[in-house]
């Protein structure tokens, strides 16, 4: 009887745990960071970024994309912002393109959120013992068993560990996927990066169909530098590919009821006092303090009806 009585409170408690968890998602809200976003004509009237900076094999069309590498061999180019990214928790989408002819094809492009800006180097037109996250898109297989390539994976480095290039990184990598098809795709090709500090790192990618988001990984308790800066780099070989960034969009992300961080100071939006108002936060507050307070009582309820259950049949056994 008692097992039969859980059976039936379980499913409440669990639904009232999912119905927190929404509501809780619903609460993060964004606000876009111009100093680390980038969308055609990508240059000003001097023909610079007033933003980031470019170089090596880099080639700005300013109608259509920012090329890292064409397709031609010893090839790479990067793009960094100029300013440090000091946003507590934030999320970067780009669209972008790996592209070309033929049927052989490399190395792959990165995205960067390092504690040093652009320095060209071995690891995917970068330098190598970096610190802060390395996102590959690793798009010719060296040596890596068992894995369908491209392949896209993470690393935190330490700026002392090297790069495990002999082996595409295995001895690095934190988590990855294989995205079989990312090359060439019809449509817009994007990658979401979101960042919550010390809690969790999602990689999401829309290159499958149309509209449908596709979750790589989700790594809990990242930890990356506090200044970092943000950045773009591609590399060629005896193999290569276009490399294209076509635009870049960075959002800080914050609570209204404060559990996640809260809108920067100076910011438009919040100058003019709509975050500031309690009445967001108090309203979070108190729901979730209902939430939870239903789920206690639940329990409470479901503990002395069992209780009270078990103390009848007891009775009726003893007699």
């Amino acid at each position: 009887m008692l097992s039969t009585l859980f059976a039936r409170v379980l499913p409440l408690l669990l639904a009232a745990f999912t119905f927190a968890e929404d509501i809780d998602k619903t609460d993060i809200k964004t606000i876009p960071l111009r100093t680390h976003s980038l969308t055609n004509p990508y240059l000003d009237s001097d023909l610079q970024s007033r933003w980031f900076d470019f170089g090596g094999s880099t080639v700005i069309r300013a109608d259509q994309y920012i090329r890292l590498t064409g397709q031609h061999q010893s090839e790479a180019g990067w793009l960094f912002s100029r300013v440090p990214l000091t946003a507590t928790n934030w999320e970067v989408e780009v669209e972008f393109k790996i592209h070309g002819s033929g049927t052989l094809f490399g190395d792959g492009m990165a995205m960067w959120v390092t504690k040093d800006r652009a320095e060209q180097g071995t690891v995917f037109g970068m330098k190598d013992k970096f610190e802060g996250l390395g996102l590959f898109f690793d798009t010719y297989k060296n040596n890596r068993p068992g894995v369908v390539f491209p392949y896209i994976m993470a690393m935190v480095g330490d700026g002392q560990t090297a790069y495990d290039s002999g082996n595409d990184g295995k001895a690095n990598e934190l988590a990855g996927c294989s995205a079989r098809g990312i090359r060439n795709v019809d449509f817009p090709t994007r990658l979401k990066v979101t960042y919550f500090q010390d809690k969790e790192l999602t990689v999401d990618l829309l290159y499958k169909k149309e509209d449908e988001w596709t979750r790589c990984f989700q790594i809990p308790n990242t930890k990356l530098p506090a200044v970092s800066y943000l950045g773009f780099s591609a590399e060629t070989g005896e193999l290569s590919d276009n490399h294209d960034i076509v635009s870049v969009e960075t959002r800080n992300l914050y609570s209204i009821s404060g559990r996640t961080g809260t809108p920067p100071a100076g910011t438009k939006d919040y100058s003019r006092g709509k975050y500031k108002t309690d009445k967001s936060a108090s309203s979070g507050s108190w729901f979730w303090f209902f939430v939870k307070f239903m789920v206690f009582g639940l329990l409470v309820a479901g503990a002395y009806l069992g209780f009270t259950m078990y103390r009848t049949k007891r009775r009726r056994d003893r007699f």
